[in-house]
């Protein structure tokens, strides 16, 4: 049994003639054996071209959608079967489609005879790939391989600094080969961005939290922070509580839009355990510290 017409392009049941048909020459051009020498390809533009021809006749439709494939004929007589193939059922692909898919080898594109036909672009080709944090952030060259049909693309692939995810890469000349002559399509590529195991980014900003004990918060001190690239010493003032931003001017995303700034999120981490000495100096702290909630919203309304 073949597969479902709508499978084959792509498409919803509720798909309009509009979208039928530019699925249909999509996959057309794709698939062609004179542009796609991949083992399948002509099965697959044989496969595309039967499901458009199915499903480019309201009647033909229509049966299929109440009966499918096992329906009856027009007559009454056996249903689809494979009917529509190349060999017999172009006559319902529009003539645009036409000139277009098959314009150089039908007399125009032969060599020493005939009017050239007309030049046109190859079909753009979309991938999505996936960069790593640091590499969206500064810029980089990255290595990634994409899939043409059943061909495999292996390219190099600057990053431009300051890319999220959802950015949209376009390599001119990288898609499908042109007609008649013409330009070969681009590749776009799709870009997503893995999380970073300590980093996140905020615009060009990137934030990023650092643990501190209770003594250095109560003291104060210096401590090093990571980069992008390296460390950078912060100095952390005496007093300092949890939720305090302290900023590195410059230290974020340098892209064409801008620079952002590096923020160290203070975090004050209590001890899980104390010595008797320890605990001793913090209960004299505690008694002499003023209320820390004397000013809450909670108390200031009594």
């Amino acid at each position: 049994m073949p597969r479902d017409p709508y499978e084959v392009l792509g498409v919803p049941r509720s798909a309009t003639q509009d979208q039928i048909r530019e699925a249909h020459r999509k996959l057309a051009k794709r698939y062609h054996p004179d542009l796609n020498k991949s083992p399948e390809a002509a099965e697959r533009f044989k496969e595309a071209q039967e499901a458009y021809d199915l499903l480019s006749d309201e009647q033909k439709r229509k049966r299929f959608d109440q009966f499918g494939f096992a329906g009856p004929g027009p007559s009454g007589g056996p249903g689809f079967g494979g009917a529509g193939g190349p060999a017999g059922g172009w006559s319902n692909v529009d003539p645009s489609t036409f000139e277009e898919i098959f314009g150089d080898f039908l007399g125009g594109g032969r060599r020493g005879g005939g009017r050239r036909g007309s030049a046109r672009s190859g079909e753009d080709l979309e991938s999505d790939i996936t960069v790593d944090f640091t590499t969206a952030a500064i810029g980089g060259v990255r290595h990634v391989s994409v899939q043409n049909g059943g061909d495999t693309i292996e390219l190099d692939v600057r990053i431009p600094p300051g890319i999220e995810s959802g950015g949209l890469l376009r390599l001119r000349g990288k898609g499908a080969p042109g007609l008649g002559g013409g330009p070969a399509g681009d590749l776009v590529l799709r870009v997503s961005v893995a999380p970073h195991p300590w980093f996140r980014r905020e615009g060009l900003d990137i934030v990023v939290e650092v643990p501190i004990s209770i003594a250095e918060a109560a003291l104060g001190t210096s401590i090093e922070v990571p980069l992008l690239e390296g460390t950078a010493s912060l100095r952390v003032p005496p007093g300092t509580g949890s939720g305090k931003r302290l900023r590195l001017k410059g230290k974020g995303v340098q892209a064409k839009a801008g620079t952002g700034d590096l923020h160290a999120v203070i975090r004050v981490d209590a001890p899980k355990s104390l010595s008797d000495e320890d605990r001793a100096a913090m209960e004299r702290m505690r008694a002499n510290e003023p209320d820390p909630r004397a000013d809450a919203p909670w108390n200031r309304s009594r």
